[in-house]
């Protein structure tokens, strides 16, 4: 052995099983006609199909969704979604086929103009604590199943005000996780009436992610990682309190910081 290396020194290999997040194309298909096909984890599909047509603006209210059907086909999955005719009337104005890809926010967006739509500024309807944070982030973690098995997939989460979490959903696309998180959060508030708190995702906080959030009525949109200045500006046109960089103890407020009783 020359110059007198150990064995101690040689890379170490070992067989073992790993575990890998499922990644599946599924069609979301309203009235028949196929709308988009996005790279997803297979699970709470329905609640995708709802908070995407909510936050895409294809639909207005749940209500708007007559049914939701979740299909296995032989090269993946349909979600078969039965929607109000005057709904489908507009989005076959504007329908396009769309090849979603993992973590992709523009796809099949043609013109400058279609990158963001109009929307009403939130209202200002309540408070939370920051110090809730620290035990908010605990519990994402500890709620992060397919996290924990393949450390491939992002979670959005739902917390109340008291910092109780209420719905985490994740995926391998962070649009994905949030879109069903908020098909989740509409079907509540259908059933409760107004379901007050704060979404915590696992990833950046995109324009995409600020987007969904306001055309679904999230006043606070909290955020591991960073945002970006389009994201900001976003949030701030729109009254959303936007976090970013949230960890143990700091977390940086871009905008909206009046929601936060900073007063104990």
């Amino acid at each position: 052995m020359p110059n007198g290396e150990s064995d101690e020194r040689k890379p170490h290999f070992e067989d073992k099983t790993d575990c890998l997040a499922t990644e599946v194309p599924v069609a979301l298909v309203y009235n028949g006609i196929a709308h988009t096909v996005m790279l997803c984890s297979p699970a709470d599909l329905a609640d995708f199909a709802l908070g995407f047509s909510l936050a895409e603006g294809i639909v207005e209210k749940p209500s708007e969704i007559y049914s939701i059907e979740v299909k296995t086909v032989s090269n993946g999955i349909e979600v078969q979604i039965e929607m109000a005719s005057r709904c489908f009337v507009q989005l076959k104005e504007k329908r396009r086929t769309l090849a979603g890809r993992t973590g992709c926010g523009l796809c099949g967006v043609e013109q400058l103009q279609h990158v963001t739509r109009p929307l009403p500024a939130l209202d200002r309807t309540l408070q939370f604590d920051p110090t809730k944070l620290n035990d908010c982030l605990q519990q994402l973690q500890q709620a992060q199943r397919l996290a924990q098995q393949s450390g491939a997939t992002h979670a959005a989460a739902f917390f109340n005000l008291n910092g109780e979490l209420l719905a985490i959903r994740e995926d391998v696309g962070r649009h994905v996780a949030l879109d069903k998180l908020l098909g989740w959060h509409a079907q509540q508030k259908q059933k409760c009436g107004q379901l007050q708190g704060i979404v915590l995702v696992t990833s950046r906080a995109s324009y995409e992610m600020v987007q969904k959030s306001v055309a679904c009525g999230i006043e606070i949109l909290v955020a591991v990682s960073a945002a970006t200045d389009f994201a900001v500006n976003l949030a701030e046109q729109h009254n959303l309190s936007l976090i970013g960089f949230a960890r143990e103890n700091r977390a940086t407020v871009y905008c909206g910081e009046e929601r936060f009783d900073c007063s104990e």
